[in-house]
């Protein structure tokens, strides 16, 4: 379970750039929920996956993970516990590097590598069963290096290597934005699979509407900083992109776009 209590944030305190994003905010993520999260610029979602990750400060309240407190908490410790999918399919792997050792760099995450030549070996046959339920042919390009491997499968690696250890979120920043759409329904064909199978705890903010209802059983609409829609089981199931698009309509007009 993730729980923010009592979030604040400010941007640029004390300089005529001040600007209040948080405000006792709130949120309780139950454990193996789905969650997608839809808003406009600005809105917040972006924030608080940092804030969640650790890659973003609060000025008070807490952040709870299994009901430890982990505000303080480095996110490189966090990250121990997080797996994190960004919008940019290079953000996850290493370009230089082969399809191999990413993942074995991504198998040994939380631990000293002591990565030898004899253990990658060992490790190849299992990596390739991994890599064949993907339909990319990537099982039979493991010495290849990433950067050379299109959008898609960098992104289908990175979300695979992610998911490698043993984690209790996952986080995913908009991670079929960058593809086309043929790819990126693959992508969240495969982020279902590995969800479910897995049991994942996940949030994935998306701007794309029709993912956010057909995917996960809970779904968040943000608005400066704050919930305006909470949507989850039959609720959910009986929402449809209309309803959403009304809201965001009703957002522009009070703010005169």
């Amino acid at each position: 379970m993730l729980e923010l209590l009592h979030i604040d944030k400010t941007y640029n305190p004390g300089t005529v750039n001040e600007l209040c994003f948080f405000k006792d905010f709130n949120l309780k993520i139950n454990t193996g929920e789905f969650v997608s999260v839809v808003g406009s610029n600005g809105s917040g979602k972006t924030s608080m996956l940092n804030i969640i990750c650790g890659s973003m400060d609060i000025d008070g309240g807490r952040v709870v993970m299994n009901d430890a407190d982990i505000s303080k908490q480095k996110d490189f410790l966090r990250h121990r516990r997080i797996g994190r999918v960004f919008q940019d399919p290079s953000k996850g792997t290493c370009p230089e590097m082969t399809i191999m050792e990413n993942m074995s760099l991504a198998e040994n995450k939380g631990h000293p590598y002591n990565l030898s030549r004899g253990a990658a070996k060992m490790r190849r046959d299992y990596f390739r069963s991994l890599l064949a339920p993907l339909e990319l042919g990537l099982e039979d390009k493991m010495d290849i290096k990433v950067g050379t491997l299109s959008g898609g499968q960098r992104q289908s690696l990175a979300l695979l290597m992610s998911t490698m250890t043993p984690i209790d979120f996952l986080i995913l920043d908009e991670h079929t934005a960058a593809l086309d759409p043929k790819t990126a329904e693959k992508i969240m064909i495969l982020t279902d699979k590995i969800v479910r199978e897995k049991h994942l705890t996940t949030i994935m903010v998306t701007h794309n509407l029709r993912y956010a209802v057909e995917y996960g059983d809970r779904l968040l609409m943000m608005h400066e900083g704050r919930v305006i829609i909470d949507k989850s089981g039959e609720e959910k199931k009986k929402m449809e992109m209309g309803e959403i698009l009304k809201k965001f309509d009703e957002i522009s007009l009070e703010y005169g776009n």
